[in-house]
């Protein structure tokens, strides 16, 4: 099957996350950005389960995406016996590689459903990439959408600057972007003054992903410490602070990577817009609050370490929650395909989602 692509009126992507090739998955290690590019093939379930635990992969639409290929894989490989525990295996295992991003479970629960509809492995082969396949390219389709909704609602007419936490570009989803994609259409319509993308301790997301990949595509970046997003706010330069998403709850708070509700605090003192933008797979409904979301902590040799080059002693404690929530009240729009939540609340959220 073809790699999902743009349709023919859109500009290439450019970079992507992963390649599919009906019997194997290739992953972009995302890890070894930006100073080496190196795809990693897989051949089976465990594999990709393994590559988002370790962050080979990372972004909440791209994560889902591979566990669909995942499953897909599962099929591929599995055994003419006992084809179907094999497969609900696969399902099981990816869904306790990460547990808060939510559009991995969505993706694994479509997958699931497809493949109770299956009579035979070779029906199951058949089914369940091509869903893995559709599941990529509506991803892709959603970010176009997403774009749209939020230039619109931007409603800009001169050029003027961005603040963005972490990566939310072709690298996290299945092409182009959320927030960044938001930034890429921006940039197309010649309505962007300058990009400032926050580091993002500890695994840096911001420098090695998001301002390579701005970079690589002529995007005007900025490389900033997260510690002085104040200050670039102070300046009265930024207009909207946009981000992404890894869960948003009934009530519009949303969990994403650290340090994002620290912005959203700072936004809302220097009169900034801050936009949330992701696909409607994000949106968890079943939950109330973000104080229902499961915040994934990580070990603190990310944080005491840079690459295995110590920063701090072996022996001090670390706090290293992987997303922090920041609270509805502090968002002005959430942004997806079906359409945009202006100052987000139960009713707003309901409205667009039921």
């Amino acid at each position: 099957m073809p790699e999902p692509t743009h349709s023919s009126d859109q500009r290439a992507i450019g970079t992507v996350a992963m390649r599919w090739h009906d019997s194997s998955l290739e992953l972009l290690d995302q890890r070894l950005l930006p100073t080496e590019e190196h795809w990693i093939t897989l051949e089976g379930a465990s594999g990709v389960a393994q590559c988002i635990r370790d962050m080979v992969v990372r972004g909440a639409p791209a994560i889902g995406i591979s566990a669909a290929y995942g499953v897909a894989l599962a099929a591929r490989h599995a055994g003419a016996g006992e084809w179907k525990a094999e497969i609900r295996h696969a399902i099981s295992e990816l869904a306790a590689s990460r547990p808060t991003a939510v559009n991995l479970f969505w993706a694994l629960q479509i997958m699931e459903k497809e493949f109770h509809g299956c009579q035979t492995l070779d029906e199951a082969i058949t089914r369940l990439a091509a869903k893995a396949v559709q599941i990529h390219r509506e991803d892709l389709s959603a970010n176009l959408a997403m774009a749209d909704y939020a230039l619109e609602f931007m409603a800009a007419d001169t050029p003027f600057s961005v603040l963005t936490h972490c990566n939310t570009g072709a690298l996290a989803t299945g092409g182009y972007g959320t927030a960044l994609g938001v930034i890429r259409r921006l940039h197309e319509k010649q309505l962007l003054k300058q990009v400032y993308a926050d580091e993002t301790r500890p695994w840096l997301q911001g420098s090695r992903l998001t301002a390579w990949e701005l970079a690589r595509d002529g995007i005007p970046v900025t490389l900033n410490a997260d510690g002085a997003a104040a200050a670039i706010l102070a300046r009265g330069e930024v207009k909207w602070i946009v981000v992404g998403a890894d869960r948003i709850t009934a009530n519009g708070d949303v969990a994403n990577k650290i340090g994002t509700y620290s912005l959203a605090v700072l936004a809302r003192y220097h009169r900034v817009g801050f936009m949330v933008v992701a696909p409607s797979s994000t949106v968890d409904m079943s939950l109330a609050s973000g104080k229902d979301i499961p915040i994934e902590e990580r070990e603190g040799t990310e944080v005491r370490q840079i690459k295995g080059i110590p920063i701090a002693p072996d022996s001090v404690d670390v706090f290293n929650p992987v997303f922090d929530v920041t609270p509805a009240s502090l968002i002005d729009a959430i942004v997806t395909e079906r359409g945009v939540v202006h100052n987000p609340d139960i009713t707003g959220m309901r409205v667009l989602f039921g």
